[in-house]
């Protein structure tokens, strides 16, 4: 009587298995080594893949590292309960609301999965024209987008005045956290961002 043939391996569940390991293997790397020193050869023979697995599914290694960090954000993210991206409250008190949402920047900005991805991928993104508009199409537009609804919103409840353009008044605060953060000019903290967004609404002249 012939055996019954063995069921032919899971072609979809191999591949998963391993763009999961590159994925963690490309984080990794970046993290321990920093992104000059990160290889498609070094991520391949940490994840346990061939050199040709990872040039089938990417071009080169900035790729990978955005495609891994992009993962990285959605799990944080569903962990966080959101849908992509931290939901700005609106509590009716815009002071408050945008302290809370930059307080969790902070937290994610020196969260260490984050950091050195985030990093890489923004210096990149400075020189790699195509990963920059990546970069900021996938990452930061929708951020942006959150916090312009947000002062639209204080707009409508007269907390804002109706001439403020909600694209340029949001860099009041996420502008300066960014650079401070990319350049190390100094440490990054809720009183930091808490001050951020008191100076952005009440401006500096004497009340």
């Amino acid at each position: 009587m012939a055996k019954n043939p063995a069921p032919a391996p899971d072609s979809t569940r191999r591949s998963e298995k391993s763009r999961r390991a590159i994925y963690d293997a490309a984080l990794g790397l970046v993290a321990e080594v920093g992104y000059p020193r990160t290889t498609i050869e070094g991520i391949a023979a940490r994840a346990g893949v061939g050199k040709q697995t990872i040039y089938r599914w990417w071009p080169s290694k900035a790729d990978v590292l955005l495609e891994a960090f992009l993962d990285l954000s959605e799990q944080a993210a569903r962990e966080a309960g959101s849908a992509g991206t931290y939901a700005i409250p609106d509590t009716g008190d815009l002071a408050a609301d945008l302290k809370a949402v930059l307080r969790l920047t902070v937290d994610e900005l020196q969260d260490p999965r984050f950091e050195a991805p985030s990093r890489a991928l923004a210096a990149e993104g400075v020189v790699n024209e195509k990963l920059g508009r990546i970069f900021v199409a996938k990452l930061l537009a929708p951020s942006l987008d959150l916090y312009a609804d947000r002062v639209r919103a204080a707009q409508e409840a007269g907390q804002v005045r109706p001439d403020v353009d909600p694209r340029i008044a949001l860099e009041l605060w996420v502008s300066p956290l960014a650079q401070r953060w990319l350049q190390y000019t100094g440490p990054i903290s809720y009183e930091y961002t808490d001050t951020l967004v008191d100076y952005a609404l009440h401006g500096i002249a004497p009340r």
